[in-house]
């Protein structure tokens, strides 16, 4: 570790429980700026939708990668990895925490642990290694696996056969073992990392989320929608809560069924989140009804 008194405390969960809220009133008490991670905040022609602070939210505290898109730019993991390491560096020569928040899985582990480094394989290959799977099975490709890279074959899970086939693409794309990408292209943190997670009981995350898409149809998501109706085909758009009423613009739904669409897959969203962080057992969990000087307090413990 570099100097080890730089913390990033991240507060993930799902959508809807509470973590914009709890990130400005932990920026506050630390006297730091915010950090956001959610891939569909970036894009400024999606406020409603995306459940962007509120301009006095984002007045309390300084916030980064809010609405800092268009759209029309091509964005991605990546490239976000890239982008909030260097803000990270600027803000820790100023401050020893920085609070980073959102519900988008992979951006979180991207900016925390680093995504692998995998080079580009000719798609041909993975063809053929499907083709043996089909026809003679997923022995053939283990025992291939363990002549090619003998550190992967003992890791990985052998019965898993798109592991297999992803890891023999790239020894055979590359002539290289596959475990000799894992890690490359890691820039190493010089930074401590707490991650916090709010969860609470399903049917009030769902009451939540019912009650917070109500809300935005009041506040215009329709005409938000709307205007990005012309440009549905953009990655960005592909959201819940657009694309649903893309839909009924195009005539295919009701309006009323949209709405309900809307919830239901964005229910749906909230499990596949706590789900992706269930995983990590380096979460601490709280309830999101948890008083906030309990949540400070084993905070300033660690």
């Amino acid at each position: 570790m570099g100097n080890s008194k730089k913390t990033l405390i991240t507060i993930v969960g799902p959508t809807a429980i509470g973590k914009t809220s709890l990130s400005i009133l932990i920026a506050s008490y630390f006297k730091t700026e915010i950090i956001s991670c959610d891939s569909r905040q970036f894009y400024k022609e999606m406020t409603i939708g995306t459940a962007v602070p509120e301009k006095e939210e984002l007045a309390e505290v300084p916030h980064h990668f809010i609405q800092n898109r268009s759209v029309f730019e091509d964005y991605n993991v990546g490239a976000f990895e890239r982008d909030a390491l260097n803000v990270l560096d600027t803000l820790f020569k100023k401050h020893n925490i920085v609070v980073m928040v959102g519900g988008s899985g992979l951006y979180v582990k991207a900016v925390i642990e680093g995504l692998d480094d995998f080079p580009k394989i000719d798609s041909t290959i993975r063809l053929e290694l499907n083709n043996i799977y089909k026809n003679e099975g997923i022995i053939p490709l283990q025992q291939q696996l363990k002549k090619l890279d003998i550190e992967t074959y003992n890791t990985i899970s052998l019965d898993n056969p798109q592991r297999v086939i992803r890891a023999l693409e790239i020894c055979i794309g590359t002539n290289l073992p596959y475990s000799s990408f894992k890690g490359k292209g890691k820039r190493k943190r010089d930074f401590v990392s707490i991650i916090v997670g709010l969860n609470g009981d399903r049917q009030k995350i769902y009451d939540r989320i019912n009650y917070r898409v109500d809300l935005m149809m009041e506040k215009g998501l329709l005409d938000e929608a709307k205007k990005l109706h012309p440009q549905k085909s953009l990655n960005a758009l592909q959201t819940v809560g657009y694309k649903e009423l893309f839909l009924f613009f195009d005539g295919k739904i009701t309006k009323e069924y949209a709405v309900e669409e809307i919830k239901k897959n964005t229910r749906r969203f909230a499990k596949r989140q706590l789900t992706w962080f269930k995983k990590n057992t380096n979460i601490m969990w709280f309830d999101f009804e948890t008083d906030l000087s309990d949540l400070i307090k084993k905070l300033k413990k660690i």
